[in-house]
């Protein structure tokens, strides 16, 4: 609806062009016109300035036209139309000085639009160089191969379905979800699509937000060659988090452990070691790319996994200390066969009390599907006009308490 609005928004303004055109051109009395400009011209200037009007009128058409149709043609065709139509307000500004804070306007939606398309095709770009790399032959997991692992994490996969398929390369799956900036902080829904490789650990996460009920922000969580980054923009522009190290490292790794929830066949691969912690919980250590981290897995009476724990760290400040973290499943469901956990919850224990900073629920999963999806989250080429003029102050407040306190939290189990 907003894209919509905001093609007629362009289609009217643009249609306001005519009338300097007429009035040039003599085709009209437009009595709102004076005609005059800031430097006297001769009357074959004044046409050719008039012909400007309606070659900026063209132009608006055309933006308006593309961005209705979802065209990329859309951006720069409006930036054309901006600089004529701001050159020319200049040069008659006694007439036409009042459209200039209408192209500011649309001049700020533009960058908006412009941010997010860029900032997308940065993360389709992860997203292939993930999925490009080459990966081992997949092989069917047999009853025999699940010998030697703890007696529990062999209950979980023969419950989980996966005995007698092949082991599952690449995920890619969409999510839902609220997330909390602090216990007593901001809380958002999330739309989020993520893409896991399990023969090369990696993964890329991303997902649209919204604050306030109307500050739309991007973020993308990765994990890529063994080391992590959390990259967040309100309106795809301005840096709410930007963490990089070695506990963003640690972080997103256990966040892949975590993550094998999804994928049960991952728990064979090489880089995992398992050891029984008693008849419900079995320990996975994994080592990869010179990082090392251990998560417990906690299976329940019918062998579905119910929680996942660990010790991580919930900031990114070079005094920040590992926090005990947990992620909760609650249902459970058979996606292609496989039954994995859909709906859950993701949990800092504070000493002040439990933070539950993420509602998540699985809405499509599909494996073995090595691509990205079609069509991106919500990526609509929306150019909400509230969107654009949200203020500043507001945006940056936000930002200071998703980068000091939520720097790296785990977005999803």
């Amino acid at each position: 609806m907003s894209r919509i609005l905001f093609a007629t928004f362009m289609l009217v303004h643009g249609l306001i062009h005519l009338l300097g055109f007429a009035k040039q051109w003599e085709l009209a009395e437009v009595s709102l016109l004076s005609g005059k400009s800031l430097i006297p011209v001769s009357e074959a200037t004044t046409r050719v300035l008039g012909a400007g009007w309606f070659v900026a009128y063209l132009l608006f058409m055309m933006a308006s036209l593309g961005c209705f149709r979802r065209r990329s043609y859309w951006m720069p065709t409006a930036l054309l139309a901006l600089v004529l139509s701001q050159a020319l307000i200049v040069f008659y500004w006694p007439d036409a000085w009042v459209g200039t804070p209408v192209n500011i306007f649309i001049a700020l939606v533009l960058a908006f639009a412009y941010s997010k398309d860029r900032f997308g095709k940065q993360i389709d770009s992860e997203i292939q160089a993930l999925f490009s790399q080459p990966g081992s032959k997949a092989k069917v997991v047999t009853a025999e191969r699940l010998t030697g692992l703890p007696l529990p994490v062999q209950k979980w996969l023969t419950e989980s379905g996966v005995i007698g398929k092949k082991e599952v390369s690449t995920v890619r799956l969409r999510q839902e979800g609220t997330m909390h900036t602090s216990p007593i902080g901001y809380y958002f829904p999330v739309e989020a699509e993520q893409f896991i490789r399990v023969d090369r650990p990696g993964f890329v996460w991303k997902a649209d937000l919204r604050a306030f009920s109307f500050l739309p922000i991007r973020g993308r969580d990765k994990y890529i060659g063994g080391r992590g980054h959390m990259l967040i923009k309100a309106l795809s522009m301005i840096p709410l988090a930007n963490a990089r190290g070695p506990k963003i490292d640690q972080g997103t790794l256990l966040r892949f452990l975590g993550e094998i929830c999804w994928v049960p066949s991952a728990a064979l691969i090489p880089y995992l070691k398992w050891k029984a912690v008693d008849d419900d919980r079995a320990q996975a250590s994994m080592t990869y790319e010179g990082i090392t981290a251990s998560a417990v897995f906690h299976f329940d009476e019918r062998h579905r996994l119910v929680s996942v724990s660990a010790r991580s760290y919930m900031e990114n400040g070079k005094d920040s200390q590992l926090v005990p973290w947990v992620v909760t499943c609650k249902v459970w469901e058979a996606r292609q066969g496989v039954k994995i956990p859909t709906q859950g919850y993701a949990t800092w224990k504070l000493p002040e009390g439990d933070f539950n900073y993420y509602d998540w629920e699985i809405t499509d999963i599909e494996y073995d599907q090595p691509n990205i999806h079609q069509a991106r989250v919500n990526d609509k080429n929306r150019t909400d006009a509230s969107n654009v003029t949200v203020a500043t102050e507001k945006s940056r407040k936000f930002g200071e308490d998703i980068g000091s306190k939520a720097e790296y939290s785990h977005p999803a189990p």
